[in-house]
């Protein structure tokens, strides 16, 4: 069962796609949100969860204070489950964010100007080419905040993520065979 963990839309169970998704636990992302909210930067923020699966990372932070979730998925089937997930818990935050859901390949979304973001989650499925994850990295640049922050999962047994240039690792944690690795934009 995967749920939001806290904030306005605390307890509300999410739906997760019945494959080719991996939802994050709930012991990742309890250590993931208390290191946002410990460095203020949930609060307002404009929210980026790209290879959305269920939802659950964009949909956490609005819970918690973001300003602006964009959840994209390219799957029907996960993106149908995004749109309900976020639909609940929109209703629990009311009109203090905006959530917005694409059903778009991430390449194809970041390809057009957007943002910008403060905070983006790229939680890709696990069997991703590490060449496609750092171009979809190279491709988020443009549409980052100054001093946004970026986290991407993968497996434990995966090699760090590639940075490209403008962005900079900050930190990295391992649970068990999860592991997050956090980025930053670099001054400009």
């Amino acid at each position: 069962m995967t749920r939001i963990i806290a904030g306005r839309a605390g307890s509300i169970t999410l739906e997760v796609p019945d494959a080719g998704t991996r939802p994050t636990s709930d012991r990742v992302r309890e250590s993931l949100f208390g290191a946002l909210e410990s460095a203020e930067a949930l609060q307002g923020a404009a929210v980026l969860d790209l290879y959305a699966g269920s939802g659950a990372l964009g949909l956490e932070a609005v819970s918690r204070g973001a300003a602006s979730a964009d959840l994209v998925e390219k799957s029907p089937r996960a993106a149908a489950i995004v749109e309900r997930n976020a639909a609940k818990v929109a209703k629990s935050v009311g009109r203090d964010a905006v959530i917005r859901v694409h059903r778009s390949p991430v390449s194809a979304f970041l390809g057009g100007a957007r943002g910008p973001f403060d905070v983006v989650f790229l939680d890709p499925p696990y069997d991703l080419d590490e060449g496609e994850l750092t171009h979809a990295l190279a491709l988020l640049l443009p549409s980052l905040a100054p001093g946004a922050t970026i986290i991407v999962e993968r497996a434990a047994r995966s090699p760090r993520p590639a940075a490209p240039d403008g962005l900079e690792h900050v930190r990295d944690k391992k649970y068990g065979d999860t592991a997050l690795w956090w980025m930053r934009v670099t001054e400009r």
